[in-house]
């Protein structure tokens, strides 16, 4: 579809009608005083920089080495993260005591209730602030029964609406509902700051941030309810809101509990974060799943704009015996990952150790850089290339080849070594081909592709095309 720009009527109204509507409420940040935050001490050296690349003798002649960069728009859009609004965000949310799906919902400063005031508010300013790049959509609202309890869940939806026709959808969630050891209880202590306080804050300050401008693709930020018991609200959203409504995703990035770099055994790691992507058994490789693509793609995209933190794929779609948001939309074929800290320590969840003292400035802060560099990556650059095709030359060399992006500078080929999880050969190219005697099936799996713009800002890949003999 030929490309077009949307003017700002259009879009707001498109948003209207695609988002059943906008509530006009006013609201302000809180005007509570910032915790003083203490950076911590740490002996974890920075991951390194840049790919495993063929050694030079091996690339194709028109290929050159990969050096890992970030673009003055990301250095400018990542230097915004605040860590006073994350942390003020999170202790206001666990200073309500409880965000349990059977606590109150009509009292101002206790219970779920008032954690759903909060972040609706939260948007709603937002929105005021963005003078209508951010739409705040209806209430996702749907029906929970829980221990003998009934009562309504509530998803909150702020929408930036892209700019491009057919650039796709960019979602990106977080749970704010928390329980304690007594999982049925709506009264007990369950503050939750880490699972999810941290996730949550991170989104909102995301969506602060690139409400400053309009993007390629559409963002959204969903607030999940009830997802501890059972991921019940994203399941609803995904089958009665996205799916009813012919709503495609195509990438769902979730935030859930990526805020503490310390351990169970006190050891500390501020520069990893896991992500991890449901595969695919019923596919010959697994690691073919549309998810696990997204999750690979997230990984280059990290190395190469937000090399602060390194993204530690993982071979499954949660932790054994675990869930979140992600898998309810990856369980009907949207791609969708979860970031989750690198040092997790489950003697603090679902009690009231989840506390503020648990959350470190320095890791959240670079958990939130790095998901909002993938996430602008996404949103903001060239769409994928269309049309990979491998063609057989003769004598051993084939050519790759794709459809040319007019504004791409260059292209960045990422190749999946057979047996591997990610891409592990990376290479760029100025043209939209390469020829080449290194595309057999017993070195790679797989190929994609991805169009790099003027500064530098790679945006998302391809599908993965497979090398077969």
């Amino acid at each position: 579809m030929r490309d077009m720009k949307m003017t700002r009527t259009t879009l707001i109204s498109t948003a209207l009608l695609l988002y059943m509507g906008v509530i006009l409420l006013a609201c302000t940040l809180s005007s509570e005083p910032a915790p003083t935050i203490i950076p911590r001490a740490t002996d974890t050296p920075p991951p390194t920089i840049g790919y495993q690349t063929l050694a030079p003798n091996q690339l194709p002649t028109a290929a050159v080495t990969v050096a890992a960069r970030v673009d003055a728009r990301l250095i400018n859009l990542i230097n915004q993260v605040e860590q006073d609004r994350l942390f003020l965000h999170i202790s206001t949310l666990q200073n309500f005591s409880t965000r349990h799906v059977n606590s109150p919902f009509n009292q101002p400063n206790f219970g779920i209730g008032a954690a759903y005031n909060y972040i609706r508010g939260q948007f709603e300013s937002i929105r005021q602030a963005s003078q209508g790049t951010f739409v705040v959509a209806n209430d996702h609202v749907f029906p929970i029964e829980w221990g003998g309890v009934i009562s309504e869940g509530r998803n909150i939806v702020g929408v930036i609406p892209g700019t491009e026709t057919g650039a796709g959808i960019v979602l990106i969630g977080a749970h704010y509902d928390s329980v304690s050891i007594a999982f049925e209880d709506g009264n007990a202590y369950a503050p939750g700051a880490n699972d999810n306080g941290s996730g949550v804050a991170a989104m909102i300050e995301m969506a602060r941030i690139m409400s400053q401008r309009q993007h390629r693709a559409t963002v959204m930020f969903v607030a999940f309810s009830a997802e501890e018991i059972g991921r019940l609200g994203s399941i609803e959203f995904v089958n009665n809101y996205l799916i009813n409504n012919n709503i495609r995703i195509d990438a769902m990035l979730n935030l859930d509990i990526i805020g503490s770099s310390t351990g169970p055994d006190g050891s500390i790691n501020d520069r990893e974060i896991r992500l991890f992507s449901a595969g695919d058994d019923t596919l010959s490789d697994p690691s073919n799943s549309s998810s696990r693509q997204l999750a690979r793609a997230l990984q280059l995209i990290g190395r190469r704009h937000a090399p602060d933190m390194a993204i530690l794929m993982q071979p499954s779609a949660d932790r054994e015996g675990r869930y979140s948001d992600h898998m309810s939309f990856s369980d009907v074929g949207y791609p969708a990952v979860r970031f989750i800290e690198i040092n997790e320590d489950s003697s603090r969840q679902h009690n009231d150790r989840d506390t503020l003292e648990d959350v470190q400035a320095l890791y959240l802060t670079r958990s939130t850089q790095t998901v909002l560099a993938c996430a602008s990556a996404l949103a903001d650059g060239i769409r994928p290339p269309a049309n990979v095709q491998l063609r057989d030359d003769g004598d051993g060399l084939r050519t790759l080849v794709w459809e040319r992006r007019d504004e791409a500078v260059g292209y960045l080929v990422a190749l999946r070594g057979v047996g591997r999880m990610e891409y592990n050969e990376i290479f760029e190219v100025s043209e939209p081909f390469v020829r080449w005697d290194g595309f057999v099936p017993s070195r790679f799996s797989g190929v994609a592709v991805a169009a790099i713009d003027s500064d530098g800002l790679m945006g998302p890949f391809s599908f993965e095309y497979q090398i077969l003999n």
